[in-house]
């Protein structure tokens, strides 16, 4: 099989795409106000895309190792119901959502782009990670995205899994 066939094969299997945040659905800034508010900037393209995937039957997920109410509040909003923080392994709460819908390694997508994503990466059955990610990882996934976490890379990645499959 070529790598574009491998590819497809691991995409068509896909039913959960699970993200991080600071990297992946932001560009990694992480900005305080005056006072002590925390404040990210999201990409309306890659809410639509989860929007989209979710109508479509994906189940999107957000591990994250660190807290914040703002992820709360955008996961809130594009209709994430798995959503946990403050998990620096992010194991363990894989590991429930797979139990919690029957999931198979090979069923589910995660998109990371630093060290503490590696474990991850490396359990499940599509990896992927945008093009601003650190080197180690950008070696060690399926795909690496053209656009930046923060700009796009999560849209381009559901793009794929659903082109793949036909939705």
């Amino acid at each position: 099989m070529t790598k574009h066939q491998v590819l497809l094969s691991k995409l068509k299997k896909i039913k959960a795409l699970l993200l991080d945040v600071d990297g992946v659905l932001t560009d990694g800034a992480i900005i305080y106000g005056a006072d002590g508010i925390e404040l990210k900037v999201f990409d309306s393209q890659d809410g639509y895309g989860i929007v989209n995937a979710i109508k479509q039957g994906i189940r999107v997920g957000i591990i994250t190792a660190r807290k914040s109410e703002v992820v709360e509040r955008r996961a809130a909003d594009l209709g994430i119901a798995d959503l946990y923080q403050g998990s620096i392994d992010k194991l363990t709460p894989y590991e429930k959502i797979k139990k919690d819908y029957s999931f198979q390694d090979s069923e589910v997508a995660y998109i990371g782009d630093d060290l503490l994503d590696m474990p991850l990466l490396q359990r499940v059955g599509f990896s992927a990670a945008p093009a601003n990610a650190v080197r180690n990882v950008k070696m060690k996934v399926d795909y690496v995205a053209k656009a930046k976490g923060g700009h796009g890379a999560v849209r381009e990645v559901i793009d794929l899994i659903l082109k793949a499959q036909k939705k």
